[in-house]
């Protein structure tokens, strides 16, 4: 019987090779504050980290051309697909101005008592309209550029002033209009037409500042932008658009308190400087010494509290 025998391995039999190491086994371990600094010393920030406010502000003027852009594109956009076009935009609010003064100034006979009424309602019209689009168009600056927000890096208050810019240019072809209807009723320029600038300038100030803050709002919670109409609504007839508010609140029916919020309401406010810009009857008129106060509160308070109140939800913008 023969037995076997195992035969020796080679001299030069490599030895069986180990498990492969991974390079982060032999990587130090770093405490956060040194990875913080090792990342400073080396000029790394967070993705989205939130800027400092005046870099913030200085990124936003570097971005310039595209607010311009960007806001002339959807003013050119929102009626391409209508047969008239951007005659709808000096359309729509004649049609609204014509419903309110059938409803409100004939069947309602609002309009006794207020002299030059098509002028004043026009007005009323056309400025109230400034500001309900801008914060409409507020509420969907970041939900509804959603795809952009994700896409790409820039400060997101590009897209809420880029929507207020937007009105505002809308505004310019309803004034347009308006020139023309205070010319057909006898309304002709004056050197008050003047003071029509700065009031406007205040209220482009003011909506930005507002549309700001239901940005951040609705791109939070959605569902606010379905309730804007309802809001928009109620507090454009507190402001007199179609009725003056300096009857309705004459006499002690009216609370004291109630009286002291329509007098300082902003949108009231921007709308009786435009009418006392614009209408003669409201030149032989004292203009209460606080309303230019009041109109400068307005724009300094919401345009630079929206601003910060915006610039602070930097960080969460696109990644609800």
């Amino acid at each position: 019987m023969v037995s076997q025998t195992t035969a020796p391995a080679p001299a030069d039999t490599p030895p069986p090779a180990s498990p492969p190491v991974s390079p982060a086994a032999h990587a130090p371990v770093h405490a956060p504050g040194e990875l913080a600094a090792l990342a400073a010393r080396h000029g790394l920030t967070v993705s989205g980290a939130r800027p400092t406010l005046p870099v913030y502000v200085r990124q936003l003027w570097g971005r310039r051309h595209f607010i311009t852009a960007f806001a002339t594109a959807k003013l050119t956009a929102q009626y391409s697909q209508a047969k008239l076009g951007q005659i709808w935009q000096i359309m729509t609010p004649l049609l609204n101005a014509a419903v309110y003064y059938f409803i409100f100034g004939v069947l309602m006979k609002t309009k006794q008592g207020v002299s030059d009424f098509v002028p004043f309602l026009v007005t009323g019209v056309f400025i109230w309209t400034f500001t309900s689009t801008s914060i409409t168009a507020g509420t969907r600056a970041i939900s509804g550029n959603i795809g952009l927000v994700r896409a790409l890096h820039f400060p997101r208050a590009s897209l809420p002033i880029a929507m207020a810019l937007q009105q505002l240019q809308q505004l310019l072809f309803s004034l347009a209009a308006l020139v023309l209807i205070l010319l057909a009723v006898g309304q002709y320029p004056q050197p008050a037409w003047l003071l029509a600038v700065p009031a406007l300038a205040l209220q482009a100030v003011f909506n930005t500042g507002v549309s700001m803050v239901f940005a951040r709002l609705a791109a939070r919670t959605p569902d606010i932008s379905q309730l804007m109409p309802f809001i928009l609504r109620t507090w454009m007839y507190a402001s007199g658009v179609m009725w003056s508010l300096d009857k309705s609140l004459a006499g002690d029916r009216v609370p004291y308190l109630a009286k002291l919020a329509l007098e300082i309401n902003p949108a009231a406010v921007y709308i009786d400087l435009m009418r006392f810009a614009l209408i003669d009857s409201f030149h032989g008129s004292q203009l209460p010494p606080h309303v230019w106060a009041v109109a400068t509160g307005w724009a300094l308070v919401c345009g630079v509290g929206g601003f910060v109140y915006f610039w602070q939800g930097e960080e969460s913008y696109g990644r609800g």
